[in-house]
């Protein structure tokens, strides 16, 4: 049976909630942050040691993009991607691949320009800032169309699964507002009322997490853990 290792308040729930959508057996490993990075239970699993894993037979494999692509066609018969075919398929192609070739990385230079103690009035700083509001302008401008209730369109898939973390879980570690993006915020209230989203939530652990759909940032997940460990 395949086997998911998903790490509480990580990308890895997008594979977990992908296989609670697609409604497939599997086996689900859970592992908790030490505190803040990947445990020892991960590191053994792959050569770089963060989640997600997934495991096959013989196989073992990371990145969440990989996985969920193995996944829907070894496992899904092919459900949640859309064919060459399909109307929306271009539309679905570019948004699988924008959440993790511009949005996430655009969240993660500005992670990790704080981390590094960068001035949010540095010139770098404000560049970046200004790249990531381009990139949510964008998508709230597409959602914003009629007939966009998801981002292929009418059908939610695997792009929905592949973008919904950078716009909720990835925003406790570095808090951007969603307040100027109405749209955003209108699809994300659609996402967390699907019930393979609700059980994912409750299979991974992540129910007693709160649901970052609102517009002001949320709290941070690294204050979090430190004030409970004072």
């Amino acid at each position: 049976m395949l086997t998911v290792h998903h790490m509480r308040v990580s990308q890895s729930e997008r594979v977990v909630w992908l296989c609670e959508e697609l409604g497939i057996e599997y086996n689900l490993q859970l592992h908790r942050r030490d505190p803040f990075f990947s445990p020892q239970s991960l590191k053994d699993l792959t050569a770089i040691g963060t989640a997600p894993v997934i495991q096959d037979g013989p196989l073992t494999m990371g990145e969440s993009a990989a996985c969920i692509e193995y996944i829907i066609h070894k496992h899904g018969s092919g459900r949640l991607a859309l064919p060459p075919s399909h109307p929306e398929y271009a539309d679905y192609v570019y948004w699988f691949h924008y959440a993790n070739g511009s949005l996430q990385p655009g969240v993660s230079r500005l992670m990790s320009l704080k981390s590094a103690g960068v001035d949010k009035d540095n010139e770098t700083f404000k560049r970046y800032t200004t790249r990531m509001e381009q990139y949510l302008k964008h998508m709230d401008e597409y959602l914003a169309q009629p007939g966009k209730e998801w981002l292929a369109g009418k059908e939610f898939t695997a792009a929905d699964v592949m973008t919904v973390f950078t716009l909720t879980t990835m925003r406790t570690f570095y808090g951007f507002d969603l307040s100027a993006y109405e749209h955003i915020l209108g699809y994300l209230r659609r996402v967390v009322e699907r019930s393979g989203y609700k059980r994912y939530r409750e299979k991974g652990e992540d129910k007693g997490f709160y649901l970052m759909i609102d517009g002001p940032a949320p709290e941070s997940f690294i204050d979090k853990v430190r004030r409970s460990k004072a």
